[in-house]
């Protein structure tokens, strides 16, 4: 089974989740809660917390992509047992600032 539908030109068409979907594999990936780290696209200097990247679960791996030009920011995917995290698209990532109640 696939995450999407086939699309008239027979393309897969993937639903788009945002970055929460992804929470855990950030987790298990950095050792820490990555949602509200702040990234900036490469692309189009767009910068937010990963929590709004555009994701796409379909395939071997995860895909996260800028909300707003679609550059591919990130490439998370699970080779024995590690989750390995491609970055590339990002032109900065900063560490989550630690909530204290």
């Amino acid at each position: 089974g696939t995450d999407g539908t086939l699309r008239r030109d027979g393309k897969l068409a993937m639903d788009r989740l945002d970055g929460n979907a992804i929470a855990g594999a950030l987790f298990d990936a950095f050792g820490r809660e990555m949602t509200t780290a702040v990234g900036t696209c490469g692309g189009c200097a767009w910068v937010g917390p990963l929590a709004e990247v555009a994701v796409y679960l379909a395939g071997p791996g995860v895909v996260a992509r800028c909300p707003q030009c679609d550059n591919l920011l990130a490439v998370i995917v699970e080779r024995r047992g590690l989750a390995c995290v491609e970055l590339a698209g990002l032109a900065s990532l900063e560490e989550p600032r630690a909530t204290h109640p």
